[in-house]
């Protein structure tokens, strides 16, 4: 089948620039677990067979999912998360990512994969996205075991917030020509939304999960022939063409060209003279927000990236440290094992080389983690603390992280962005240890001891971009305070 062009306001397709409106949508859900990851990725594969290029894109604050979206369609698929970054900064990185493609209006489309539930998170949710972008929703229904029901679920969304263009419906998990017959029925006799498809129920493409949710893009968890296999069912079963249509149909207020030329990623860079960041970079460290490494890079740091698990050592020459969430509970005992690893680490602390750690990094820099077995582990023994795994989660949520002193990130009073979530707690911590943020519900975050710093939030700086160069002028101060000494 012949994909369609997609052309938007613009009388002429060509090269992109900050005054077109890109074709884009979104793929929003009634819930988590409704398969709006599968089919999102399954429209990302087959919209590739068709040869476009897919911009991806993940509302909220995930990690896994954007891993999935580059999996999929070879590109970095970004966070627009409007708690975390704000709307401004959402509008202009969704802009910058279709104009750094290069390419012309007619090969490439935007694909922004929702988070929960459509109206899931208030002022942070999916909807809220697809208002402040103007994106079109297709809604996904899980229909496993409903028929006219379904229709009323469609309704109740369609009839929730009329400023939202649910243009679109795919019915999931639907096997019969009977139950697609009858759902059928029902929309046409009570909706406007037009059906796009019934996706069947197929358990070879269920991707596996965990705790923290489904597998990392990096560990493949869908093969090539997985994948192809996708692909090929969604063009079976789906209307593309009327997933293009309305893509091109989108209608918005371009970002203009000032606002884009402060964004990082086309900014040249803040500090001419680099910084080298080393920066964890496997399976145990692997959540990292794209646009955060990006920032990094045009603030004026060269990212290093080093494996814990498998490396002996640091890279050499390196003026700072930075390890990312991940699963360091899954390979802890490997993590254990590699003293030489753990020792370089310690010695670079203790040394005063800065580092910075969030989550499973923070859990990797403390004495001990215990495992879900109660076995205890021991890690790089920078923080005198141990770490515990537990079944049940521990936190979760949105957090705004105020400065209680000037440190690494900045002047006391100022406001950090970002979002925790873990299975583990804090089971020891030895009270000489410091913490640098007050957070809204009360607790003190952010453990410094020495020039190192962790904690269970993960940062945003879509909002902080100043605490970037705060942090390099930092590293700055402790390279000259070394030379003096």
């Amino acid at each position: 089948m012949t994909s369609p062009e997609i052309t938007t306001s613009s009388p002429t397709p060509g090269p992109f620039s900050p005054d077109h409106v890109f074709p884009a949508f979104m793929i929003g859900g009634t819930a988590s677990g409704c398969g709006k990851t599968t089919i999102t990725l399954g429209i990302m594969a087959a919209l590739k067979v068709r040869g476009l290029t897919v911009q991806p894109f993940k509302c909220g604050p995930d990690f896994i999912d954007p891993s999935l979206h580059r999996m999929v369609t070879g590109e970095i698929s970004s966070n627009l998360d409007l708690c975390m970054c704000g709307e401004d900064f959402c509008r202009a990185i969704f802009q910058q990512r279709m104009i750094d493609h290069g390419g012309s209006i007619g090969e490439t489309v935007a694909v922004v994969e929702g988070v929960m539930g459509l109206f899931d998170g208030g002022h942070a949710s999916s909807a809220a996205l697809a208002l402040a972008l103007d994106l079109p929703v297709v809604l996904v229904i899980e229909a496993g075991s409903a028929a006219e029901s379904a229709a009323a679920v469609l309704k109740g969304f369609e009839l929730f917030d009329p400023r939202l263009q649910i243009k679109g419906v795919i019915f999931n998990r639907v096997d019969s020509a009977t139950h697609q017959a009858l759902i059928r029925k029902a929309v046409e006799q009570s909706s406007q939304i037009k059906i796009l498809g019934f996706f069947p129920r197929n358990i070879h493409f269920e991707i596996p999960d965990r705790h923290l949710g489904l597998h990392m893009g990096e560990e493949l968890p869908l093969n090539d022939g997985q994948l192809r296999e996708l692909a090929a069912t969604i063009e079976t079963h789906i209307d593309l063409d009327g997933v293009l249509s309305l893509a091109a149909g989108r209608t918005s207020q371009p970002v203009n060209n000032r606002e884009l030329s402060q964004r990082p990623a086309s900014c040249p860079r803040v500090h001419a003279q680099p910084l080298k960041l080393a920066v964890a970079r496997d399976l145990p460290f692997c959540f990292y927000y794209e646009d955060n490494l990006t920032i990094l890079e045009k603030t004026g740091f060269d990212l290093l990236p080093f494996s814990p698990l498998h490396d002996q050592q640091l890279p050499e020459g390196i003026d700072a440290l930075y390890l990312g969430g991940g699963y360091p509970e899954l390979h802890a005992a490997t993590l254990s094992r590699n003293l030489s690893m753990r020792a370089s680490i310690a010695a670079w602390a203790a040394s005063g080389g800065v580092v910075y750690a969030e989550c499973g990094g923070f859990m990797y820099l403390c004495e001990e983690l215990i495992d879900l077995e109660g076995k205890a582990h021991a890690m790089a023994g920078v923080f005198p603390a141990t770490v515990q795994m537990q079944s049940r989660l521990s936190r979760l949520g949105y957090r705004q992280a105020i400065l209680k002193r000037d440190c690494l990130w900045g002047k006391k009073g100022e406001i950090l962005h970002g979002h925790e979530f873990h299975y583990s707690r804090i089971v020891q911590m030895a009270p000489e240890v410091e913490t640098l943020y007050q957070l809204e519900d009360g607790r003190s975050e952010g453990f410094r001891i020495g020039n190192t710093v962790g904690g269970y939030l993960h940062l945003h700086f879509g909002r902080a971009e100043p605490a970037v160069s705060a942090f390099y002028h930092f590293i700055k101060q402790i390279q000259e305070k070394k030379r003096s000494d």
